[in-house]
């Protein structure tokens, strides 16, 4: 059995939420892959190391701001540090930008707008327009993670988000070994991800929303089959 700790404040009437349950049901049913999900408060996450070892993949589930950002950014560097496969979605790309900044760039004070608007050192940072609710196309760069994911270099995706990506950081962040997957229209970052591990891929968009039991997600079945193979290795 394959275990996914689903890292976030489960809201029944979040509908990213349902949709990230369903999404990973889907996935797992069309692939036959025997999969236990579980929600973990980021309040939850104190010791990674224990409280999160049972789990085979984790994925960072839309609703930011988490309960407690230091627990969301201790599940990410976790899964970063042990190679377990990771997906974070809306909420989870901005909270993987300031793992990346802080533990990898080593920019201790690099800050989320959304916890401390005011602060000198802003990776994610308010959208120069809201995504909420916006459905729009994304260019996905071949023989990367996502890539092959897709297995279409253009897509369309859903967004609930208000924050993303520092225009301004993109640099350091890629000089620092973040590869950008996916970019909207404008060039904007849309899809971040690391390569070298397993599966580790964060994007701006909910995924999950365009998940059905007739078509599940292509990026969500990504994720679940790299988790399985965490199983099976044992």
């Amino acid at each position: 059995m394959t275990t996914i700790g689903i890292i976030g404040e489960r809201d029944a009437r979040n509908q990213t939420h349902a949709a990230t349950d369903d999404a990973l049901g889907h996935s797992a049913a069309a692939r036959g892959i025997g999969v236990e999900t579980m929600w973990v408060s980021t309040v939850d996450v104190v010791n990674p190391s224990t409280d999160l070892a049972r789990f085979d993949g984790l994925l960072v589930a839309p609703g930011s701001p988490y309960r407690s950002m230091e627990g969301a950014l201790r599940a990410i560097e976790h899964a970063r540090r042990r190679d377990i496969p990771l997906l974070g979605t809306c909420g989870g790309l901005q909270h993987v930008i300031i793992e990346y900044a802080r533990n990898v760039l080593g920019i201790a004070d690099a800050q989320h707008a959304e916890y401390d608007p005011y602060a000198s050192t802003l990776f994610v940072t308010p959208l120069s327009c809201s995504l909420a609710g916006q459905t729009m196309t994304v260019d996905v760069q071949p023989a990367t993670r996502a890539g092959d994911a897709y297995q279409s270099p253009r897509v369309t995706e859903r967004y609930y988000c208000n924050f993303g990506l520092n225009p301004d950081r993109v640099g350091d962040l890629v000089a620092g070994g973040l590869c950008v997957s996916g970019t909207d229209d404008l060039g904007e970052v849309r899809i971040v991800e690391l390569p070298h591990l397993r599966f580790y891929v964060a994007t701006l968009f909910v995924p999950q929303a365009r998940s059905t039991p007739a078509q599940p997600h292509p990026l969500v079945g990504a994720f679940v089959a790299a988790a399985a193979r965490v199983t099976d290795r044992g």
